[in-house]
């Protein structure tokens, strides 16, 4: 099947043109309707905690379906009009999907600004890649949050949309980019989100449960080959890879955090209130600013490496 090359052209492209930014990006259709979704909800003003939660299980439920067949039934019809525009198609969708050089675009940002002296255009980068407070975080406490962005991002940014590239083509592909959308929106524990997103956020955290161990597995392979230290990623993974929230988040962070010697996670400020966070990794030295370039050299390997991993299996296959 054509699709499977079409991944990994889809990752060249990427590598060499970055996420291009315009209003038909296929993800803001999906935020769109997400939107539509979280809008009717606004509407129903549903006030019972049970009904909260059917509503967001019935609304994953339908637009994961519209989703899935859009894009089956989009591919089909272009292969159907000419083969090549199939094959064109398919790959453009997977370099909208895959997106590792968005990740290192904007990390590079943070780098830069640092590397400049320019605390304050550092912070203002890194706002635009984290949650948290960044207005008062000093340069070491920045390098290790861009660090994490990098390390946790790897899974469900870059490896896990490749993994169900390769299962499903663009329609699995786009499914998962939908799942982890709804979550981004969503999955949070407030007032209003608290049961209505409670699916989306267990949902995500199954579709990234397989694909947040590969990544780790990726990573401490990536950790060998540029000769960092291999050993100790092994042990931090071991033992810090659910130190976090989320069963899956802190796998490929430990590994990081492991390789280069860091101490990651950790209080964090989130709009003026203080969160406790467990630690991930030693602090065996201080994190340097060229440490996010090794964070996303990891990064890059890891991926590299699995494209590799899916070109040896397609050729197998067919």
């Amino acid at each position: 099947m054509v699709f499977k090359y079409a991944i990994i052209i889809g990752f060249l492209i990427d590598c060499i043109l970055g996420d291009p930014q315009n209003p038909l990006h296929p993800i803001r259709f999906l935020g769109y309707i997400n939107n539509l979704g979280i809008r009717l909800y606004d509407k129903l003003n549903i006030k019972k905690p049970k009904i909260q939660f059917i509503y967001g299980m019935l609304m994953n439920v339908f637009i994961l379906s519209f989703v899935f067949f859009i894009f089956l039934g989009l591919v089909n019809i272009f292969y159907k009009i000419n083969f090549y525009l199939g094959v064109v198609f398919e790959i453009i969708m997977s370099y909208f999907i895959i997106a590792p050089k968005c990740l290192y675009t904007e990390s590079m940002k943070v780098f830069k600004a640092l590397k400049n002296n320019d605390i304050e255009k550092a912070r203002l980068y890194l706002s635009y890649i984290v949650g948290r407070d960044t207005k008062s975080l000093k340069e070491e406490k920045i390098i290790k949050a861009t660090i994490e962005t990098i390390a946790e991002n790897l899974s469900d940014g870059v490896i896990a949309p490749l993994i169900f590239l390769a299962i499903g083509g663009v329609p699995l592909g786009m499914v998962y980019k939908a799942v982890n959308t709804l979550d981004s929106m969503v999955g949070y524990k407030n007032e209003k989100f608290m049961y209505f997103g409670k699916f989306s956020a267990r949902l995500d955290d199954v579709f990234n449960f397989i694909p947040a161990r590969i990544s780790a597995m990726l990573m401490i392979i990536a950790t060998f080959i540029l000769r960092l230290n291999v050993k100790n990623a092994i042990k931090i993974y071991i033992r810090d890879r659910y130190n976090h929230l989320s069963p899956n988040s802190a796998h490929t962070e430990a590994v990081c955090a492991g390789a280069l010697g860091l101490q990651l996670g950790g209080a964090s400020t989130y709009k003026g209130k203080v969160v406790e966070k467990k630690t991930i990794g030693d602090n065996i030295k201080n994190a340097r600013i060229n440490d996010i370039l090794l964070a996303n050299k990891l990064m890059y390997v890891s991926t590299i490496i699995l494209i590799i991993i899916l070109l040896i299996l397609f050729l197998i296959a067919y």
